[in-house]
């Protein structure tokens, strides 16, 4: 029984060694410059006791949390396309039954194994007033070389866009794993039951890959949220995001850290009870279905 309690122990230190050195430590850290224990660097002295003044002007900041809903806005529409897109392809890969099923899969997921800002960039050679969908307008007669659509790149739409692009791929997984799980034997029983392919997607597909749809839905919001990279390269100033905030408060030249760690602890504190929301309602989906 001690073996067994110091097996336990040994496997369970590292990776909790892990998690507090590398993200409680940073966490507390964060925690205290955003009650002014600590303190970053700035042009002016004065006195670092504690105090929830930033805190008490995030909440009245008209700013800040505008900005943060305009972020969890573009983030839910960018969830809710990506899933919608990825739902058929993860269900025609589970569910076709063809052989090179993992072929397909590993085909879909190939070209995002190359670098990420690569991936970005060329968008920006796509999207750009001399990129590739400008100049297929100009060659069709559709626009004038000397009026592009300026808009397709620098704004929210190219944001949203790319960021579609990026995360179609590993949420069709979850999607495909929650579909080629569960029993076909029910789709047959279905159809005894008079039930058309139409009727047998809604009352038994769909309700059994719900799990798997909304792990991916989380999957996609949660980073998105708070992106930072893809607005700064393709979003433009109407393209900037929550995540651009708090990036900008801790390094620009003016840095204000106290701000950023507000802003950073009220954007994990959202993303933390949402986590604890999708897995109560998780649990509960599972046990109405058992």
């Amino acid at each position: 029984m001690i073996r067994r309690h110091l097996t336990t122990i040994g496997l369970l230190a590292p990776p909790l060694g892990w998690l507090f050195a590398f993200f409680v430590v940073p966490v507390g850290i964060v925690a205290a410059y955003s009650i002014d224990v600590l303190h970053g660097p700035s042009l002016f002295g004065g006195s670092h006791k504690v105090t929830l003044a930033a805190w008490h002007a995030f909440f009245h900041s008209s700013v800040y949390l505008g900005l943060f809903w305009k972020s969890v806005k573009m983030s839910l529409i960018v969830s809710a396309v990506v899933v919608g897109l990825a739902y058929p392809v993860a269900y025609y890969l589970a569910l076709s039954g063809t052989k090179r099923k993992y072929v397909l899969l590993l085909l879909l997921i190939a070209p995002f194994l190359t670098s990420y800002l690569l991936r970005v960039l060329a968008w920006k050679v796509i999207l750009g007033n001399q990129g590739v969908l400008n100049s297929f307008l100009v060659w069709a007669g559709l626009r004038s070389a000397d009026h592009p659509l300026s808009q397709l790149l620098y704004s929210r739409f190219a944001v949203m866009l790319v960021l579609a692009y990026v995360w179609i791929p590993f949420v069709a997984l979850p999607i495909f794993v929650s579909l080629e799980s569960f029993d076909r034997r029910l789709l047959e029983a279905a159809a005894d039951l008079g039930a058309s392919r139409w009727g047998a997607f809604l009352r038994v597909t769909l309700p059994l890959s719900l799990p798997g749809v909304m792990a991916a839905f989380l999957f996609v919001f949660i980073p998105t949220v708070g992106e930072f990279v893809t607005p700064s390269l393709v979003g433009g100033t109407s393209g900037y995001m929550y995540g651009n905030q708090i990036s900008d408060l801790f390094s620009a030249g003016f840095p204000d850290w106290q701000t950023g760690s507000v802003l950073a602890l009220f954007l994990l504190a959202v993303v933390a009870v949402l986590t604890g929301v999708f897995a109560r309602l998780l649990q509960i989906r599972q046990v109405a279905s058992g």
